[in-house]
């Protein structure tokens, strides 16, 4: 007998038990059915969990036991990206050990997470700041090593004066640090980087192959890298000018087209050439440790104040030997980037013109529009950068752009400085080498020794890991491992004299580019089981946000390169499909002004609706609260819901549910109390419907079924094939709905079939069955309690994905638009094999036909078969 309402509280642990118990989500490597590995971006353990958190994992969790009825052996992991300066900051606000911290953290979020019945191998679970992870993440680092993918440089540095840690350029944010948010500094510092330059073309390339991708993610990836074909220059420095020892200036440039358009050179205040004009004038080494102190980030460079210092240097036009240009040292050229020295074209670029105008430099307009005028054609206050033709450029004039780079190129070449061609082409890249040293304690440690007889010497695999010490003091900003009063100390593994550990840790970003493959063998003496590795890798389908399209995305294709490079896994792609999720939101409540207001969760808030007047009330104080904007549920305003508040309220799988249904999953959910209180109806009526027809039917043979029962079956199975392929286009949304459709559409039968023959009820049971099993990826609990009073026997987590009949799904009717001298005016349903002559009859008996045809004749119809049907009046 079953209860008249559906308890999710004491459902929903009861079957998380079973699963559990059963081992059910446990994946083994020896299972010889087809494999698939689905994961979402693991979590950072910053304290607990909101619903918007774990609209991701569920739609992972959606697929892995999608594919898990289909047959395939899944891989479904959970980790936690746990290292990094969130932890260090608590350990000096709240006085506790950043590991103390993080494991708590991580303990809290772990219930919250199984509190959603997530069908995960949690057997597999792991955190980066586990000895046992970051071990293995030693070992790599001395493979890359030894295979010259690392190396360290005295380098130009982002400097987080807050954090006190040097910053990846993708770090910064507006010229200010991604966590802390402080103005960045710059610093020379030697840093350790890794060789992702290396892999620049193949990066690039293999982007083509990345088909299950977002096309918006790779073009990001595309620009990040930055491929540009070009021609590097030799320009003489004029004697007279050139300081001591110096004859040459290189310029990378890809528009060489426009060098009849060159006004200044400007190079980068860190260019030897500045370095060496700055030694007798004090006034530009004030200028150039002005430059230093400046930002590197893209978005700082673009917006920041263009200048310039005259060094009073000239260079030598390549065509024109009586031609002499200003070399200035410019405060947005880097020595990063390029040869760290441009030649100014003012007219074709914005920053150029913006920069002569600012100093009283030429503007020679080199590139008109085609059907411009020559001779009035002029360049002022905004530079001309689309296509056209060449003018003022001497043998250039007339050509196209293309045409003039190539005739550039061609006369450089031949043209020598010394024994070498004053040009030759080259091919550059955006991407820069990885920087990851970061001063900081709570971070994976780089395993070198620094030795005054041996120099850098890295730790021996057999000495690894090297361990982070437990006594650290956070009283003072800065990197504690520097001031340790002892781990810093050991002897050199090469000369065995004392020596020094290296005390920076390595980048976060470190972390978490290779960890999808440390889960295909957790356990493993080694960084992977290449054959486990090999065969898990590619991930199926890679779930995570956009904001991590460049970052974490484009180091981890780096880190498989550089793992197949070392021996451990066999591939150069990480993550065959990836899917961008969007966020769910909330609005946000604030009593107060805006300098001294005070955000209020939504469980403070109780809202009244006053004649469609809607007010937030604050619970406690009877005040009332300003409504704000929907927004990405954020700790600082408060809008959070945790899944323990839904789970108490109305239960996991109407939060699942909710958060799929409501709009497509790359796209913004607004969560609202409404909503869920939808879904949870919803849930109550599955409940009913399958409960209440359960104890009058039976299962058995439904082929000779009456035409209700037969309709409900041909419904089942129509929504069956649909929802299947739904879901494996992750077409969530889509597949909720269908299940709705369903539900409308075999309820009453279903009731009915319990009073009918026993084909009738053999027709119920089998579609309240389909039924279930296409809801359980996302209602998993709800699922099992329906599979149980349906009488069957094991867990509909362990049954596999039913099979649509053909028969069934065939449909025996069509469609066709109908058109009148052109326009579509309606469409009429017509036998699949219905002939001409039945579909021009139906056609012209269709009240719409009739209407606009006035009682008139047609003059001809022409029928498309399957396609349309066309009437000319």
């Amino acid at each position: 007998m079953t209860t008249e309402r559906y308890n999710p509280r004491e459902a929903e642990p009861k079957w998380q038990k079973a699963w559990a118990d059963a081992k059910l989500f446990e994946t083994d490597n020896d299972d010889p059915r087809p494999k698939y590995y689905v994961l979402e971006m693991f979590p950072y353990p910053s304290g607990r969990i909101h619903i918007g958190h774990t609209r991701n994992y569920t739609m992972g969790d959606v697929v892995a036991r999608h594919r898990r009825a289909l047959g395939y052996n899944v891989l479904h992991p959970m980790g936690w990206d746990a290292f990094g300066m969130p932890a260090e900051n608590a350990a000096m606000q709240n006085k506790v050990h950043p590991g103390e911290w993080t494991y708590a953290n991580i303990e809290t979020m772990r219930e919250q997470l199984k509190l959603m019945g997530l069908s995960i191998d949690w057997s597999r679970e792991f955190a980066t700041c586990d000895v046992d992870y970051y071990h293995r993440q030693q070992m790599l680092f001395v493979d890359f090593l030894d295979k010259g993918l690392v190396y360290r440089k005295q380098s130009k540095v982002n400097w987080d004066p807050v954090d006190m840690t040097v910053l990846a350029n993708e770090q910064v944010i507006d010229g200010c640090g991604w966590r802390s948010g402080a103005p960045v500094e710059q610093r020379e510092l030697t840093q350790w980087f890794f060789k992702i330059t290396d892999f620049s073309q193949d990066l690039l390339d293999s982007l083509d192959t990345l088909d299950e991708w977002p096309e918006k993610v790779r073009v990001m990836q595309r620009n990040w890298i930055g491929r540009s074909e070009g021609l590097q220059i030799r320009w003489e420095l004029t004697g007279d000018t050139a300081p001591q020892g110096e004859t040459e200036l290189e310029v990378y440039t890809t528009r060489p087209d426009t060098i009849f358009g060159a006004s200044f050179m400007a190079i980068a205040a860190d260019h030897p050439l500045a370095k060496k004009a700055a030694e007798n004038n004090p006034d530009l080494a004030a200028f150039c440790e002005e430059c230093r102190r400046a930002g590197t980030s893209v978005a700082e460079l673009e917006t920041a104040e263009k200048k310039g210092f005259d060094t009073g240097i000239r260079v030598v036009h390549p065509f024109d030997a009586s031609w002499t240009l200003p070399v200035y040292v410019a405060n947005f050229v880097l020595m990063d980037y390029g040869t760290g020295a441009i030649f100014g074209c003012p007219s074709g670029d914005q920053r150029d013109l913006d920069f002569a105008n600012k100093y009283g430099l030429p503007v020679i307009p080199v590139v008109m529009p085609k059907d411009a005028d020559a001779a009035t054609f002029q360049v002022t206050e905004e530079a001309y950068v689309d296509d056209g033709v060449m003018i003022n450029s001497r043998f250039l004039d007339g050509m196209s752009p293309e045409a003039a780079f190539e005739e550039v190129a061609k006369r450089l070449e031949e043209t020598a400085i010394g024994n070498a061609p004053q040009a030759e082409r080259k091919v550059r890249f955006r991407l820069r080498d990885w920087g990851i040293s970061r001063q900081r304690y709570w971070g994976c440690p780089i395993p070198v020794i620094h030795c005054d007889d041996c120099g850098v010497v890295p730790v021996p695999k057999a000495d690894l890991p090297v361990k982070l010490p437990d006594d650290i003091d956070f009283e003072k900003p800065g990197n504690p491992l520097d001031r340790h009063p002892t781990w810093r100390d050991v002897n050199c593994p090469a000369c065995g004299k004392a020596a020094k550990r290296e005390t920076d840790t390595m980048d976060t970003f470190v972390d978490s580019s290779w960890y999808f493959a440390r889960f295909t063998a957790p356990k493993a003496d080694n960084p992977t089981d290449p054959v486990a590795a090999n065969d898990w890798l590619p991930v199926d389908q890679y779930i995570g946000g956009i904001e991590h399209a460049i970052l974490h995305l484009l180091y981890s294709r780096f880190f498989t390169r550089a793992m197949r490079e070392t021996g451990h896994l066999d591939l150069a792609e990480p993550f065959k499909g990836l899917f961008t999720q969007g966020m769910v939101v909330h609005e946000t409540y604030r009593t107060g002004t805006s300098a001294k207001g005070q955000w209020h969760a939504p469980s403070e808030i109780r809202l009244e609706d006053n004649g469609g007047k809607r007010r937030a009330i604050v619970i406690e104080t009877g005040e009332e609260a300003a409504i704000g904007s929907l927004e990405k549920m954020s700790k600082s305003k408060k809008n959070t819901i945790g899944p323990e508040e839904i789970t108490q309220s109305y239960g996991a799988d109407t939060a699942r549910w909710f958060m799929l249904s409501d709009s497509p999953p790359d796209r913004d959910v607004e969560w609202s109390d409404r909503g869920a209180e939808g879904a949870h109806r919803f849930v109550q009526r599955i409940w009913r419907v399958v409960s209440g027809a359960a104890p009058t039917i039976a299962p058995g043979n439904p082929d000779e079924a009456g035409a209700e029962a037969l309709a409900m079956r041909k419904a089942a199975h129509k929504a069956l094939k649909a929802i299947g392929e739904d879901l494996s286009r992750l077409g969530f949304n889509r597949a909720i709905a269908r299940v709705h459709e369903l539900v409308n559409e075999i309820a009453p039968a279903a009731e009915k079939a319990g009073k009918g023959a026993p084909a009738d009820k053999a027709a119920a049971h089998e579609a309240l069955s389909i039924l279930v099993q296409v809801i359980a990826p996302v209602m998993p609990h709800l699922a099992e309690e329906c599979w149980r009073v349906l009488g069957h026997e094991t867990m509909v987590a362990e049954t596999a994905w039913p099979e649509f009949d053909p028969d069934l799904v065939r449909e025996d009717t069509i469609t066709l638009p109908v058109q009148i001298n052109g326009k579509r005016r309606g469409e009429i349903s017509v036998g699949k094999d219905a002939d001409k002559e039945s579909i021009e009859k139906l056609a012209l008996e269709a009240d719409f036909v009739i209407h606009h045809l006035g009682g008139a004749a047609p003059k001809k119809i022409i029928v498309v078969p399957n396609r349309i049907v066309n009437i000319v009046a």
